[in-house]
């Protein structure tokens, strides 16, 4: 997989973590652990994609 295929691969993941974030906010019972943990996964996910673009910079 190239650097890029895999930018994009997690770029996806981050709008469907997005998706199931807004749906689950949206929901009047929601979860704080839920929403906390989805978050993180988010961060994490653009943390990955900020490394992934940094590095083909240079």
């Amino acid at each position: 997989m190239t650097i890029q295929a895999h930018i994009a691969s997690l770029e996806k993941k981050h709008g469907d973590l997005e998706e199931e974030l807004q749906a689950i906010l949206s929901s009047p019972s929601s979860d704080d652990r839920e929403i906390a943990e989805l978050k993180r996964r988010k961060l994490r996910l653009k943390d990955q994609m900020q490394r992934l673009k940094a590095s083909t910079r240079h």
